[in-house]
């Protein structure tokens, strides 16, 4: 099979390596152009890049993917098939190119959470199982016909990058085993049922991380679980943002909700609408990440929340 890979964060580097250790030609990589980070501003290439690179591939980094050129250099690779694993919305004008279409990973049981985050939005919910989906694409995002899917459990004690780093591995074998059914002509794909999807999957805002301390502590113990470790729940300590990693739920009788208590044992308590939620790992603005006993230790200020 002659494949162009297209793909940019870490998710993405275990289904291009297996198709590279699965013997399948893969002719180009197409990933996003290095970007500045750091307090230097220095250009660094995505993690698919690195990859490909090491790997002597053919790499690709089109800043705007209807541009003709890039379009016709995808024409000549005459490729049997594209794959895609957490790249942009890509335009008919490229993903009609390939002999046998163009299919991608999604990190969730389609058509349920479409979207940009369900691996966050699933945990944000509570769900307790989840899992991979091969698609091809179609017109419309995330909702053409389905090659393969693969169920996974959420433990109670996952949070999103657990999730991420489960279905990171999970979906490289369903894309190598989705290429390989493909290239025997002996996979059918079918439609997606729209009554099935009941949960959007939307990107996520820095506003959907703030907890609201009225709401039951499950939710928001839920919310920390789906937001961590990034971007990280938050909510206001003193005025100051207090990022929330990990947490656990106290049942102990609520009062106000917001209210927060440290014990003289250095556990960090704050009152949901039902119970409490105590803080286990913390980040306070401006330090580093740390378990919520080893802050409140060193802390010497108030305990005003939001």
């Amino acid at each position: 099979m002659r494949i162009i890979f297209m793909g940019t964060p870490e998710f993405a580097v275990p289904s291009l390596d297996i198709l590279v250790r699965a013997g399948h030609e893969v002719v180009a990589v197409v990933t996003a152009p290095d970007q500045p980070s750091g307090r230097g501003l220095q250009l660094r290439p995505s993690a698919v890049k690195v990859y490909a690179e090491a790997q002597g591939l053919q790499v690709l980094q089109p800043e705007k993917l209807r541009n003709p050129a890039f379009v016709a250099r995808l024409r000549e690779l005459q490729a049997d098939l594209a794959v895609v694993v957490a790249f942009r919305m890509l335009p008919e004008a490229v993903w009609s190119l390939p002999r046998l279409g163009t299919f991608n990973l999604h990190a969730s049981l389609l058509p349920d959470y479409r979207g940009a985050a369900p691996i966050n939005r699933a945990i944000m919910n509570g769900e307790t199982r989840s899992g991979a989906t091969t698609f091809l694409i179609d017109k419309e995002i995330d909702t053409g016909n389905i090659l393969l899917q693969q169920s996974i459990d959420i433990p109670p004690h996952w949070n999103a990058g657990d999730l991420h780093d489960a279905l990171m591995d999970m979906g490289a074998t369903l894309v190598r085993d989705t290429v390989e059914a493909l290239g025997k002509g002996n996979l059918k794909a079918h439609p997606q049922d729209p009554a099935a999807a009941q949960h959007p999957a939307p990107k996520i805002f820095k506003e959907d991380c703030q907890l609201d301390w009225t709401q039951p502590a499950l939710q928001v113990h839920n919310q920390v679980r789906g937001l961590s470790p990034y971007p990280a729940a938050w909510t206001l300590l003193e005025g100051k943002i207090l990022k929330i990693f990990r947490s656990q739920i106290i049942e102990k009788e609520a009062n106000t909700p917001g209210a927060a208590l440290a014990t003289p044992d250095h556990r960090l308590l704050i009152c949901c609408s039902d119970a409490w939620l105590e803080i286990l790992e913390l980040q306070a603005e401006g330090k580093k990440r740390m378990p919520a006993a080893d802050f409140l230790r060193g802390y010497k200020g108030g305990l005003k929340i939001g």
